[in-house]
């Protein structure tokens, strides 16, 4: 055969009037091959709410799925909000409608709140009447347009895989959803819910296996609803916890798994016969569980006879934790901002979509003189995560570039009177100081300088492999000014670091939460460092009898263990204390993928023909902290622990 021009030619035997096959003859006749199917027509189901915070990174992600934008269509409402969200989903939906093949838009100005809540994050009885109301709308208007799927997306979940609407199609459920991610356990499925149901689902390899084993909540037994009332034995459907979920949520098991609950986000199957019984109101007539518009919607599934799936193949994206009640919006703008530094560890930034105008964060010094944010040049990808991650954080930040130890070469060191104190051996590998040690000595070494030269009052240092704890910024600012309003006496606080004295707790600052005094600690991720503690450090002239900077430290403020490092040094009256819980993090550990430490890799000190790129299993400071027992936990300094309303959809 042979392809022409797009025709296909291929050899045809015609029988002619009847003749025998001597008077057949072989015929080429060109014949058009037959194109393939459309796409499946979808309908984009959007709720937005006080959502203007979210709304330019999510409509980044539907303006990259990889899906034609004429096989879709939008239906988008927007209600009760006290921010710009109607004027974000407007100015984008004006930009793509000629793109899609059809839109409807449902703005509504007032109310600006529901007259039952006393939040913004309150989820009273009317929410979810109205919640459901709107998702049956939408449910209504893909059914009529005949749709072949309706496609529910929460405006605070990030679709980051262009190819999840195509994975979920080619599934084939009547209703599925894919995994997200968040920064706890918490993801947009269940496999155990209230009441008793035990189910055994196979997978595509034949193996059988139970995800939902749960249990009726007993008479009398009380839940907290997400509106924070009491509710009696009648009230079931909620949130139980299996081991199934743990290796369903850690990827550890892969696949599209049956489940009691998805929610947020889910692709549902309007071809399917089934799917003609679905609905999210009214609640069924049955229906005695929860009044919760998830949990609704599940009881809807199970009584038209469908199978809820989860499919996390492939890493799909991302939510943030739902709030309590009582929180406010600048607490959702703070756990979204979160999400945004997240998602940076390992991936790439989320980005605004181009067809809003987004204008620009302003950021600030936190109350500091100066941030300083160390890195090397040639680590071109930590510095841009980190500077995309502070402007996030609306932290404004300067550049210090780091000494390179891998650059130093002997003459370099012997000029600066280099010199490792006498003794000093690795603990963990046995090794002397390594020229990376020594750069990321040198690097603070001239923060330091720079702060006394300056005469600044107090700076932040932070290094380039940190991750941010959530409320980073307001807890640090908090911090500070508590610290300030007791007139505390500091010289270096830690922001974060691998506490290495575990066997009692360190005494707690009184009149200032969250902060204790340091005992002996690993890491230099992040500190404040005051005039005064820079001067010390300095004066102590440590080049001449050097150690890792994160030892130095210790001994500088007498906590030190090996007595004998003490010892050369005079006085060790240096001021330190630690944030408690610590506000930054390492963005990875040892032996985990993406781990690379620039202080390991490199020579020693003094023979740069000797390698120091030790085995992994001896890398033993920058392994993750380990557990902390109860007693030697740093109680004392937390606030008293409140109980919060919890809610179905709450972390685990």
């Amino acid at each position: 055969m042979a392809a022409v021009r797009g025709w296909l030619l291929v050899p045809i035997y015609l029988s002619i009037l009847g003749h025998a096959t001597d008077d057949q003859l072989l015929l080429e006749e060109g014949i058009l091959a037959e194109s393939a199917l459309q796409k499946p027509r979808v309908l984009l189901a959007l709720l937005a709410r006080n959502a203007a915070h979210t709304l330019p990174y999510f409509l980044d992600c539907i303006d990259k799925l990889d899906y034609p934008k004429s096989r879709m269509a939008i239906w988008a409402a927007t209600d009760h909000n006290i921010d710009n969200t109607t004027a974000i989903l407007r100015e984008w939906l004006k930009s793509v409608q000629k793109l899609y093949h059809y839109v409807e838009w449902r703005p509504m100005a007032e109310p600006r709140s529901y007259t039952d809540e006393f939040g913004p994050k309150h989820w009273p009885a009317s929410r979810y009447a109205h919640v459901m109301k709107l998702r049956q709308a939408a449910l209504r208007t893909a059914r009529e347009k005949w749709s072949d799927f309706i496609f529910f997306i929460d405006v605070d979940n990030f679709l980051t895989n262009p190819q999840t609407l195509n994975r979920l199609i080619e599934e084939n459920k009547t209703i599925v959803a894919p995994m997200l991610e968040s920064r706890t356990l918490y993801s947009n499925f269940w496999c155990g819910m209230t009441p008793q149901v035990s189910i055994t689902y196979g997978n595509s390899y034949g193996q059988h296996f139970s995800l939902c084993s749960v249990q009726y909540t007993p008479p009398h037994v009380h839940v907290k609803s997400r509106s924070g009332l009491d509710l009696k034995e009648k009230h079931k459907g909620y949130y139980k916890r299996t081991p199934d979920y743990i290796l369903l949520r850690e990827w550890k098991r892969q696949g599209c798994f049956a489940v009691p609950m998805i929610h947020s986000t889910m692709l549902i199957d309007l071809r399917k016969e089934a799917s003609v019984n679905l609905q999210f109101y009214p609640p069924h007539e049955d229906f005695t569980w929860s009044f919760d518009d998830i949990i609704v919607f599940a009881f809807s599934c199970r009584n038209a006879g469908i199978q809820m799936y989860i499919c996390n193949k492939e890493h799909y994206g991302y939510l943030p934790l739902p709030l309590k009640p009582h929180q406010a919006l600048e607490d959702d703008i703070e756990s979204f901002t979160h999400v945004l530094t997240e998602v940076m560890v390992d991936r790439p930034p989320l980005e605004t979509s181009r067809y809003v105008h987004v204008p620009p964060k302003q950021p600030d010094k936190l109350g500091f003189d100066e941030v300083y944010m160390i890195n090397l040049k040639r680590r071109m990808d930590r510095r841009v995560r980190m500077l995309r991650s502070l402007y996030e954080l609306k932290i404004q930040v300067k550049i210090f570039d780091a000494v390179d130890g891998k650059a130093l070469n002997a003459s370099q060191i012997k000029t600066l009177n280099i010199d490792v104190l006498p003794g000093y051996y690795d603990p963990y590998s046995g090794r002397t100081l390594t020229r990376g040690e020594i750069g990321c000595f040198l690097s603070h070494y001239y923060v330091w300088n720079e702060v006394v030269d300056k005469g600044f009052e107090k700076a932040l240092v932070i290094e380039d492999d940190v991750r941010f704890e959530y409320q980073f910024k307001s807890k640090l600012v908090k911090l500070m000014t508590d610290i300030e309003a007791a007139a505390v006496d500091w010289d270096l606080i830690y922001i974060g670091r691998k506490r290495m004295q575990v066997k009692r707790p360190e005494k707690a600052v009184p009149n200032v939460m969250n902060l204790v005094e340091a005992d002996y600690s690993y890491w230099t991720l992040g500190y404040a460092i005051s005039q005064k503690g820079a001067q010390k450090l300095i004066k102590a002239e440590p080049l001449g009898k050097m150690l890792p900077v994160d030892e130095f430290f210790p001994v500088m403020y007498n906590k030190h263990p090996v007595e004998k490092y003490m010892e050369y040094y005079h006085p060790r009256d240096l001021k330190a204390f630690s944030a408690e819980p610590l506000l930054v993090y390492p963005t990875h550990y040892t032996g985990q993928p993406g781990y690379f430490s620039d202080t390991e890799t490199s020579t020693i000190w003094d023979n740069e023909t000797v390698s120091t790129d030790w085995d992994r299993k001896y890398s033993g400071k920058t392994r993750q902290q380990g557990q902390i027992h109860t007693d030697a936990q740093n109680t004392d300094a937390l606030p008293p622990q409140t109980t919060l309303d919890t809610s179905s959809r709450d972390e685990l």
